[in-house]
């Protein structure tokens, strides 16, 4: 428990937004520095999208594979969008970061002879997925929490959302930040402590926010309720620009029930056989692209998406059942398990699937030590837009992702002197009321999940654009009203930045006038000969 007196600011050397395998990663990095490092989440430390990762993590590991091989198929699946520099270094470094996975007690999956047992997903040309059964996040994800828990030099901060971050500009005086870039720097946060209503000023002289995606932007995802882009929307208030916001991965298999929520049928099925079928049993992957069923996803997403439309379906139904009962229970234990608690036993018959949206690949823009436009201010993980993804994420480059970037932070900010900043303001909310309508908040919500569905999902039009930028206006300014006028709640924090990063993404799709990777649109198919990222740049603030 933090003990602290009403008002005062919680002063760290590094406050972390976020407890996914970012945070979590770079938190334990930042601690061996001897840094004194806050992690500040919205719900329990375990809430995470991380968590829920099935698939695993790519790296180079079997001998007969390349560093080069890995680059080309994160290439070929990022449609040429990706940044070269980003991509070397994730491959370069990713063996390094499982290295350290398993100093630090995760128990990947092993062969009979103890090495890494390697499976393959859509897009990859080698077996190169380490995982732990088809619950790698959560062993990950448990193993991390364990050593945050057990570190001295760790504050969490369980059930804290994000208010906004806190610029120097906004403060009186000189700040004496001896930064000699930008007198501009981040030198704080604002968050709501949902237990005692009350919104704490933190301040550090590094923040690094880890928040994850957005995918509680649409109303069919495969992310946790905590998915609501937070960091996105709170770095793009701050004046961050960011990148390829349009870009939104549409995992192919949700399972399909009405008792299942957002729940994932892993890529690794299809690797390892699975077979997607109409309900009348014919495969039609085949008819779509020569990779059939290990294409990448946006591929297969599509393809999903047009069968599902031409015939009227609810569903596709993904098949593994030609494997033997003993294989899919050694390697899909969790999936095989829910699937036979809803009465499907994927031993027999197909698993019901629909895509649902699954990861921004898009983000803030940060260079190759997670550094953002604002001094001090670092950005990792899905909520950042290193370049590794391009148009569309090559499956198990995430979770790498997330850890050689939370690397490439902590020793930046190792490098880096604190800068001095005097004591920062309280939150003043005493000018504001109760809200007596919540249920606006509710159905704000509800209807911009809907038409981010029915309007930008995976397949765009002009028309469709231009229907949800209207309504995305018209939404702000209730929000923002609302926002002036009453109390924060986590609902409706959530909901302005759910706002904001809807606008985003309706943003980079109407600048895109092409199909690539992740972003298709029927007015414009043709993909252009030059691949250039879109980056929104923010209005000059007052």
């Amino acid at each position: 428990m933090q003990i602290h007196s009403p008002g005062a600011a919680l002063h760290f050397d590094v406050l972390i937004v976020g407890s996914g395998l970012a945070g979590l990663s770079a938190a334990l990095l930042l601690a061996q520095q001897n840094k004194r490092v806050a992690i500040i989440t919205k719900r329990a430390v375990r809430e995470g999208s991380s968590g829920w990762a099935q698939g695993g993590i790519a790296a180079v590991w079997d001998k007969a594979d390349s560093f080069a091989a890995h680059v080309d198929d994160t290439l070929i699946a990022g449609a040429g969008l990706c940044d070269m520099a980003a991509t070397q270094f994730v491959v370069e470094q990713a063996p390094q970061a499982i290295a350290w996975l398993q100093a630090m007690g995760v128990p990947f999956s092993t062969e009979h002879n103890g090495d890494l047992h390697l499976t393959r997903e859509g897009g990859h040309s080698a077996r190169r997925i380490v995982h732990v059964t088809d619950a790698t996040g959560a062993a990950v994800q448990s193993t991390l929490i364990e050593r945050v828990q057990q570190s001295p030099n760790i504050s969490l901060f369980e059930n804290h959302t994000l208010v906004d971050l806190i610029t120097s500009d906004k403060l009186a005086g000189d700040q004496g930040t001896g930064d000699k870039d930008t007198d501009r720097r981040c030198v704080g946060l604002y968050a709501l402590d949902e237990v005692t209503d009350e919104v704490l000023t933190f301040s550090a002289p590094h923040t690094l926010l880890a928040t994850g995606g957005a995918g509680k932007v649409y109303l069919y995802t495969t992310n946790p309720d905590t998915a609501t882009g937070d960091g996105i929307a709170a770095a793009w208030r701050a004046g961050c620009r960011v990148q390829n916001m349009e870009f939104i991965q549409f995992h192919p298999t949700c399972l399909y029930h009405p008792h299942a929520k957002s729940f994932l049928i892993s890529e690794a099925v299809r690797g390892e056989g699975g077979r997607l079928l109409l309900p009348d049993g014919t495969r039609f992957m085949p008819g779509h692209d020569a990779r059939a069923e290990l294409a990448p996803r946006d591929v297969v997403a599509r393809a999903i998406d047009f069968e599902m439309k031409k015939g009227g379906l609810d569903c596709v139904y993904l098949d593994i059942s030609h494997q033997s009962l003993a294989f899919i229970q050694e390697h899909f234990p969790n999936i095989y398990a829910r699937c036979l608690e809803l009465g499907i036993d994927i031993s027999k018959q197909p698993i019901p699937v629909v895509p649902a949206a699954h990861y921004t690949c898009g983000g803030v823009l940060a260079d190759l030590h997670g550094r953002t436009d604002l001094s001090g201010l670092y950005a990792i993980g899905e909520a950042a837009c290193s370049g590794l993804h391009g148009a569309n994420r090559l499956a198990s480059n995430s979770l790498v992702e997330c850890m050689v970037f939370a690397r490439a932070a902590s020793h930046d900010i190792e490098q880096r002197p604190g800068a001095l900043v005097r004591a920062l303001p309280a939150w003043d909310d005493s000018r504001v009321t109760d809200a007596d309508e919540s249920v606006v908040i509710s159905h704000n919500w509800d209807e911009l999940r809907r038409f981010m569905w029915d309007y930008v999902g995976i397949v765009r039009t002009n028309k469709r654009l231009e229907r949800a930028a209207h309504r995305i206006a018209l939404l702000q300014d209730e929000i923002q009203e609302f926002y002036a006028n009453f109390h924060v709640s986590r609902d409706l924090l959530e909901l302005r930045n759910l706002v904001q990063v809807a606008d985003l993404i309706v943003q980079s799709a109407r600048a895109r006038h092409e199909s690539r990777g992740l972003h298709f649109s029927r007015d414009y198919p043709d993909m252009l000969d030059q691949a250039l990222p879109t980056i929104l740049v923010p209005r000059p603030r007052d």
